[in-house]
C-alpha cells in the first residue's frame, strides 16, 4: 500500500506515459494479462488504454486488473487507467 504522497508524486509521473496496453474490441484477455504483467514488472508505472464508451465496464476492466496483478490504481482519466505495482525483485 503506498502512501498519499507517493500517490500524488506517481499521478505526475503518469502524465508523461504513453499507453503501453491497449484494450480493444475483445476485451480483458489471458494475452492482455500476460502483457500487463510484463509490463509491470519492467515498469512498475503503466497506461492502459481501455478503449469501450461504457464506463461501468471500464471500471470493471480496471478493478480486475488491479486485483489480478495486486497493482494499485493511481489514476483514471476517461479512457486511460494508470496503475503501479513495486517490483519487488530490485
Amino acid at each position: 500500500m503506498i502512501n498519499k504522497q507517493e500517490k500524488i508524486d506517481l499521478r505526475r509521473e503518469c502524465h508523461k506515459l504513453k499507453p503501453v496496453i491497449m484494450i480493444g474490441s475483445k476485451g480483458y484477455t489471458e494475452a492482455v494479462a500476460a502483457e500487463i504483467e510484463c509490463a509491470l514488472n519492467s515498469h512498475e508505472l503503466i497506461k492502459i488504454k481501455i478503449s469501450t464508451s461504457n464506463k461501468e465496464l471500464r471500471d470493471t476492466i480496471t478493478q480486475t486488473i488491479c486485483d489480478q496483478h495486486k497493482a494499485e490504481l493511481i489514476q483514471q482519466m476517461g479512457h486511460m487507467s494508470s496503475i503501479f505495482r513495486e517490483n519487488t525483485d530490485e
